[in-house]
């Protein structure tokens, strides 16, 4: 039988704004390694707890933060909204609200601060790429289909190996922001692997999107996802 999963909402300060997240995590309070799941620009969907309690089924602590709780916990179905959303968050403002939330995990009696990982999912990739650039704590980074900073420059401080996730029919990261990645990596001779899926498209791994979804790709990333932070977290 597998452990219950405890669910809970909780609040903590980024500056002068209250950042709302999602936890899951399992019922036993042991010191445990944790997993920040960093949202699509729906907002904090039902999909993103979803894949949160993936992780705590998996003996993890997982913390989905709304990145949106600057801009009023929106929560969104259309993309020309989602986009709006998206751009209207500045990345600066991402990357301390995260910082904020690796700071509160820190204080978490329950949270090992020495095993935390990162992973997010389209916008989520974008800033599951760049928070351990910025942010010496996060020890392993799964980002899927996000974005790759050009220039390339903050990757000189990325500070955790990388698991990049991409379908090959993106229609929104190209095969050359791509290259460009692995060309960085090696370039700065930071720790990294690419995976790419032929034939799976941007969001690939959205499991309640017919549209989008490849079974077979989502199950083999999952898989790796979980053997890399095995790995890399304990």
């Amino acid at each position: 039988m597998a452990e219950p999963i405890r669910e809970t909402m909780v609040q903590y300060p980024s500056g002068n704004v209250t950042i709302r997240a999602y936890v899951a995590a399992p019922q036993t309070r042991e010191r445990r390694a944790t997993i920040i799941v960093i949202q699509e620009w729906w907002g904090l969907t039902d999909h993103i707890k979803g894949i949160a309690k993936r992780f705590a089924s998996e003996g993890y602590m997982a913390i989905a933060p709304d990145l949106y709780s600057r801009l009023g916990n929106a929560l969104v179905t259309d993309p020309g909204e989602a986009g709006k959303l998206m751009n209207a968050l500045k990345q600066e403002d991402g990357l301390a609200d995260l910082d904020a939330t690796v700071a509160y995990l820190k204080s978490v009696p329950e949270v090992d601060p020495k095993r935390i990982g990162v992973t997010g999912f389209c916008m989520g990739g974008s800033y599951a790429l760049m928070l351990p650039c910025v942010n010496a704590d996060i020890k392993a980074a799964v980002p899927f289909y996000g974005q790759v900073p050009n220039p390339d420059a903050p990757l000189q401080k990325l500070a955790a190996p990388v698991l990049y996730i991409y379908g090959e029919d993106d229609g929104w990261i190209t095969k050359a922001d791509v290259q460009r990645l692995a060309a960085a990596l090696k370039k700065y001779n930071k720790p990294g692997e690419i995976k790419t899926y032929a034939g799976a498209p941007h969001a690939f791994f959205r499991d309640n999107d017919p549209s989008v979804y490849r079974p077979e790709a989502a199950k083999d990333a999952w898989a790796r996802t979980k053997a890399f932070f095995k790995q890399h977290l304990g």
